[in-house]
């Protein structure tokens, strides 16, 4: 039976509610681990890559791309988890950059 409460009180006014359905695609089996990231920009998109970094050696976990208007939305919204995180576990502390002198990664460009 639908809720028939008024949608001020949390009902949908009659109207039965819309279920968004989210897939995982095939080629994704799980969760990737990432100690480095490099952020690049054009006007149009951010690039933001991911990679796993171990001595010598590391890979490109992921790439991601996304607009401008978007990538301020995925700021904000770390921020907001990081001071939630912070007031429930403490504060953060922020990890040493990676060394740039083992020849993997990328350099400063001046």
């Amino acid at each position: 039976m639908p809720n028939d409460k008024n949608p001020a009180q949390g009902g949908q006014g009659g109207q039965v509610p819309q279920q968004n359905q989210i897939k995982i695609a095939d080629n994704i089996p799980g969760a990737e681990y990432a100690n480095m990231m490099q952020v690049n920009h054009t006007q149009e998109e951010f690039m933001m890559v991911y990679m796993n970094v171990a001595g010598q050696s590391g890979r490109v976990a992921s790439k991601v791309l996304t607009s401008p208007g978007h990538m301020k939305r995925i700021v904000s919204a770390l921020a907001d988890n990081i001071k939630k995180y912070e007031g429930r576990f403490g504060e953060i502390k922020v990890a040493d950059a990676p060394q740039t002198n083992t020849g993997i990664g990328f350099e400063e460009r001046k």
